[in-house]
Parts: structure tokens; C-alpha cells; sequence
């Protein structure tokens, strides 16, 4: 795993081309190492990864090898990845070429956006070896609908970037050769905005998905109350108002 850091932008990059940057239990520590390194500089990370494809799910080879409780720490800690990915402050966006699939389509479905390539492809395709893919289960129907995701599970069928948009896998679909540009330029988007009001907002996104609809807005209006109390908010307010830019002290 590689780190790059470009101004409040940090991208985080899969470095085992050879394999397809399969999730081995070391790339997931790798992972959680790196992501638990984030601090308030970043206000934007990037998820990429090098070669032909951005993740070929976890490491069958590895698999084989490993007992029925080692298996089970796998599982355990790619959980735990998983979830750290959307309770990480910053806003985690996927930068896809080639396939995502099994863990690899888990790990898109996990970020809170996603940019791809043209050509990509994305898959859950274990059960094609027998293997249903569970685990990837959980990221993905809670990012595109059950039925969608049954069909994908259940088949074992890859689906193309135009239809991962289709089904909100995915943001945003760009020319392979324009994916890191284009990536970039959304992750610069969001890290010009107020990084107080982005984070309190991811917390309150994620949160009020798993609440009823009276709890939700009840969450979501405590959040807008806090918001307002920022001082950089009330700055942008007053900007707003005043046709200016707004001169925040947390840029």
C-alpha cells in the first residue's frame, strides 16, 4: 500500500498489481493501518489501486491454506475495514479500472463514493465457484437494490460501469485514461468545502440510513443545529447573504 498526499487530498493506493491487489490478510492490515493514520489534514481520501484491475477480492491461495479459525479472523478484520470506511470522518471515494469483484466490489460498495473507468466491471461472482459471496452481501445491498444485488450474487454475472451508476454502485463514470484527473478533481470539490460541516454531515448521513423516518429527521435536526452554531457557518451564511466568498478560519 502506497500513500500520496496532495494537498488536503490523500490517496491511498493497492500495490500488488501481480495479484490483482487481492485482499490478503496483509493488504487488509495495510489498510486499517493507513486509514487509522488519517488525520484533519486530509480532508478528502481516495481509494485507488495499481494495474489492470483495482481488486480481485480476497486471496483464494490464502484461503486454502488457512484453518477454519484463521479464516475466521480474516473475515473478522475485513468486517472491521469495511466499517471503517464510512465511520472515517473524511469522505473515502473509490477510483476504479479493470473489475471489482467479491471483496473487491465490497470495498467500492463500502466507500461513500465511486468513480470508474469506462471498462470497468464490477462482480460478487464467488458463487460461480461455489462460494457465495456473504460478506461482500452486506456493502452491496446496502448500496444498490436487494434485487439487484440478488441477481449479482446469485449469478455470478459481472455488471459494466454504466450499469453500476444505474444502480448507485458508482458516481461518476469517466474515459479510463481521465479516471485519476477525474477523481481528483471530485475529491478537490469536496475538501474546498467547510471540512466541519462535511465530516458532522457524513457522521449524520450514515447515521439516520439505519433510523425510521421520525428518528432520522430528529437526528438529522439536532445536526442542522449544531451546524448553525459553527462560527464558520455563521460566516457563510453572512457571505452568502453579502454576495461575497466566505472568509473561513478552517480552510
Amino acid at each position: 500500500l502506497t500513500r500520496h498526499d496532495l494537498g488536503p487530498v490523500t490517496r491511498l493506493t493497492l500495490s500488488r498489481p501481480a495479484t490483482y491487489n487481492a485482499l490478503s490478510l496483509e493488504m487488509i492490515e495495510a489498510l486499517i493501518a493507513a486509514l487509522a493514520r488519517i488525520d484533519d489534514e486530509t480532508r478528502v481520501v481516495i481509494l485507488a489501486a495499481e494495474g489492470k484491475a483495482f481488486c480481485a477480492g480476497h486471496d483464494l491461495r490464502q484461503m486454502q491454506a488457512m484453518a477454519s479459525d484463521q479464516l475466521a479472523h480474516l473475515f473478522d478484520r475485513c468486517a472491521q475495514l469495511m466499517q471503517m470506511i464510512p465511520a472515517l470522518p473524511q469522505p473515502v471515494i473509490a477510483q476504479v479500472q479493470g473489475v471489482a469483484t467479491a471483496a473487491g466490489c465490497q470495498l467500492v460498495a463500502s466507500c461513500d463514493m465511486a468513480v470508474a473507468a469506462g471498462g470497468a466491471r464490477f462482480g460478487v461472482n464467488g458463487v460461480s465457484i461455489g462460494l457465495f459471496c456473504a460478506t461482500p452481501m452486506v456493502a452491496l445491498t446496502r448500496a444498490i437494490p436487494p434485487k439487484a444485488a440478488f441477481e449479482m450474487l446469485t449469478t455470478g454475472e459481472f455488471i459494466p460501469a454504466d450499469r453500476a451508476r444505474e444502480l448507485g454502485l458508482v458516481n461518476r463514470v469517466v474515459p479510463a485514461d481521465h479516471l485519476t484527473e477525474e477523481t481528483l478533481a471530485l475529491a478537490r470539490t469536496i475538501a474546498a468545502k467547510l471540512p466541519a460541516a462535511v465530516q458532522m454531515g457524513k457522521r449524520a448521513f450514515h447515521r439516520q440510513t439505519g433510523l425510521a423516518t421520525p428518528e432520522a429527521y430528529a437526528a438529522a435536526g439536532a445536526t442542522m443545529c449544531e451546524n448553525l452554531m459553527l462560527p464558520d457557518t455563521a460566516e457563510g451564511l453572512s457571505a452568502f447573504l453579502d454576495k461575497r466568498p466566505p472568509a473561513w478560519a478552517d480552510r
